[in-house]
């Protein structure tokens, strides 16, 4: 456990670390951390700014604790481009925690299943209606302010990180197994069964990663549901990330094979795969859990450029891609900026948070690190 301790002592790691646990934290309850439902729209609240909150009474000019008022949109100005935001400083409406709200399940998860690819509950969840925070009455306290739809857009950034959070993770788990099987066969094997696997490797690695997301994604079915999108983006990924990290393993296997505690598994009867599997793919464990965590960050990318050009999930199913796609838009980031700025600094707090924790875990489990 000495790696442990090490890891612990890195500064960037720790806090790499510490963002990705609370992150993936809030989006799995996401449903209770949400304060509204991230698809129901609020009336006359399209493209409201984040919500001031007040501590003083803006009439009696009283101390009454935080509050907020009622807000809606006005008329829009066609010369400037800005919206009017009335404001009701006659119904203070008071902040509270654990306020009831929209029903929802927590911990619901639902997969497309064969045949017919329809989503099952897999875990049906608990239904409940509380919410971490929120306003009493019918005000709305939009802490991030909402879309063109009218819908809160913390509740739809809490959501929608499900998705770009996961498909990375799920994407690891689909792409590791393929690159570790495949590369270890090839090294094992050598000859020409090395021959012919790398050489698919080497037309795979030929083809630029983002066209071929880009034209993969075009050809995806219109009828599809967004889950089933999500499942597929993830499937095309893996197919395109395997073929590197086979390449290593390959080049690690072609030294492990020769040490003795292999020609000894040989010389005792071992079958291949078993030798495979038991003996010489566990001691490239150290390599996959690095690479596998600098490796999640690309599959977020990879979602969020779809979403970005329209390819990746589609409205009005949330993701922090299809919300940054907004940013093609130079009106918006001038005076809608709310709409652009949190899920931009979302993914790349995720992405540094994954590559610090990468690093660190690099020098706390590498052997040649801890020499130098």
């Amino acid at each position: 456990m000495n790696w442990w301790y090490r890891l612990k002592k890195n500064p960037l790691a720790k806090f790499g670390a510490i963002v990705l646990l609370i992150f993936y934290t809030l989006v799995i309850a996401a449903d209770f951390v949400s304060p509204y439902d991230p698809y129901a729209s609020q009336p006359n609240g399209s493209l409201l700014p984040p919500t001031r909150v007040y501590w003083v009474s803006q009439e009696s000019k009283q101390f009454i604790g935080p509050h907020v008022y009622p807000t809606t949109q006005g008329e829009t100005n066609l010369e400037t481009g800005d919206r009017e935001l009335i404001v009701n400083y006659k119904k203070p409406s008071p902040l509270r925690l654990f306020v009831n709200g929209s029903t929802y399940r927590l911990f619901q998860l639902s997969v497309p299943l064969p045949p017919k690819w329809e989503e099952v509950d897999i875990i049906p969840g608990i239904p409940l209606n509380w919410h971490l925070f929120g306003a009493d009455g019918e005000v709305k306290f939009n802490l991030v302010g909402t879309d063109d739809q009218g819908r809160d857009q913390l509740s739809r950034l809490l959501v929608g990180g499900r998705i770009s959070l996961f498909i990375g993770i799920i994407g690891v788990l689909l792409t590791f197994p393929l690159g570790l099987i495949i590369g270890g066969i090839s090294g094992y094997f050598g000859r020409w069964t090395d021959s012919v696997i790398m050489r698919l490797t080497e037309v795979l690695m030929t083809f630029p990663s983002i066209y071929l997301l880009v034209t993969l994604g075009a050809v995806l079915p219109p009828g599809i549901s967004n889950t089933q999108r999500f499942l597929l983006i993830v499937v095309i990924t893996s197919f395109i990330s395997w073929a590197g990290l086979a390449r290593v393993i390959r080049g690690q296997v072609l030294s492990i094979k020769e040490r003795e505690y292999v020609q000894a598994a040989k010389a005792m009867g071992g079958k291949p795969l078993y030798i495979i599997l038991r003996h010489v793919l566990p001691q490239t464990a150290t390599y996959i859990i690095i690479s596998a965590t600098l490796a999640i960050p690309s599959f977020i990318a990879a979602e969020a450029v779809l979403s970005l050009i329209g390819l990746g999930i589609q409205q009005p199913d949330p993701s922090w891609g299809n919300m940054l796609s907004l940013a093609t838009n130079a009106s918006i980031l001038v005076l809608q900026p709310w709409l652009i700025w949190p899920p931009a600094v979302l993914i790349i707090l995720t992405v540094l948070s994954f590559n610090l924790l990468g690093d660190g875990l690099r020098d706390a489990l590498d052997p040649r690190s801890l020499q130098r």
